[in-house]
């Protein structure tokens, strides 16, 4: 009897080893088969890469006196969703810190802004440096061969809305009674 039950607890230990194994096999390949079909399965609107949506801005730089447009400047740039970008154009001017030695200031116009859709519309946020050479005032007439430069900076943050002009900031020029103002229309490409 004793060898009896050796044999059937070495059959039964069998019959359970190869039925596990069997079973292991069975189940692995189906994982397998469902993270293969997962992986080659169409992703969940959610879960693709949006769509790349493309702007064009247009920047207007309004020089305005008592109410009346005097001067506008207008700049333009494309720009993809959740990106940025910069137009720069000036000129780079040599003034002399010590004799002998220059250094160079950058003059001209620099706008850089970033886009982003939302919900209720389009963030923006926007730097604009903007300068120029002045006439020197009265009082700085003994310093006449060096340069006076008029500045202007603004940077905001707002949500714009397609097709309406916004405008982004503005300022006094603080030596004559006009104000400049910095304005953006947001178009979308096709």
């Amino acid at each position: 009897m004793f060898k009896k039950t050796i044999f059937q607890q070495t059959i039964f230990k069998k019959t359970v080893l190869a039925a596990t194994l069997i079973l292991t096999l069975t189940l692995g390949s189906g994982f397998r088969k469902a993270w293969a079909q997962d992986s080659s399965a169409p992703k969940a609107a959610s879960e693709t890469e949006k769509a790349i949506n493309a702007y064009r801005l247009d920047f207007s730089v309004n020089e305005i006196e008592e109410g009346k447009k005097m001067n506008t400047r207008q700049y333009s740039m494309n720009l993809n969703a959740e990106d940025a970008n910069e137009i720069k154009i000036g000129t780079r001017v040599p003034v002399e810190a010590k004799q002998g030695e220059f250094q160079y200031l950058d003059v001209g116009t620099n706008i850089w802004c970033r886009i982003g859709e939302r919900a209720n519309g389009l963030a923006l946020s926007v730097r604009a440096e903007i300068s120029n050479f002045a006439m020197p005032m009265p009082e700085q007439q003994e310093h006449a061969n060096r340069p006076v430069l008029r500045q202007l900076s603004i940077k905001a943050s707002t949500v714009a809305q397609l097709g309406k002009p916004i405008v982004i900031g503005s300022v006094d020029d603080p030596n004559s009674k006009r104000q400049f103002q910095l304005e953006v229309t947001v178009t979308k490409l096709r």
